[in-house]
């Protein structure tokens, strides 16, 4: 992670419109901003999407790839071609480039849609996780907190050592 990133931060609930169209938070959408005004949408988990600075997302894949490349290209891999596979698949459908519209609105393209878990009319947490903007189905938001917040103080404290 780079220095000079800002810390992206804020909790904010929003409405999906009927054309899956979710208006971000001004103060998290000029985080993301690039001259050409492309993100990465990418999908995290179940009910979860990661939205990414482009230069920044396809820096880190560019490293990944060209690595597993390498390791492909002397042997290393021999026997694990199954893995290989998997990986490519979840690649081919992990990300998508993105741009945002004006008013900072984001179109949610299909597949990212039901993996996301929500309808036109529902309700999509977006929240500043740091390094990126996640949006959320508010479901899996609440299981996560649910699950993860008693764990903040250590979490914290090791991180702020």
């Amino acid at each position: 992670m780079s220095e000079s990133q800002e810390f992206i931060l804020g909790e904010f609930p929003r409405t999906l419109d009927e054309r899956y169209r979710l208006s971000l938070p001004p103060e998290l959408a000029v985080t993301l901003v690039t001259e050409d005004e492309e993100c990465i949408l990418a999908k995290h988990r179940p009910g979860c999407l990661g939205l990414w600075k482009a230069a920044q997302w396809q820096a880190k894949l560019d490293q990944g790839v060209e690595l597993i490349k390498a390791k492909m290209r002397s042997g290393r891999f021999e026997g694990r071609i199954s893995q290989v596979q998997m990986f490519g698949r979840l690649l081919s459908t992990r990300h998508r480039n993105v741009k945002l519209a004006g008013r900072s609105r984001l179109v949610i393209p299909e597949g990212f849609r039901e993996f996301l878990q929500v309808e036109p009319g529902g309700e999509v947490n977006v929240v500043g996780a740091g390094v990126c903007v996640e949006l959320w189905h508010p479901r899996a938001w609440h299981a996560y907190l649910d699950k993860r917040m008693v764990k903040f103080q250590r979490l914290f404290d090791n991180l702020s050592k």
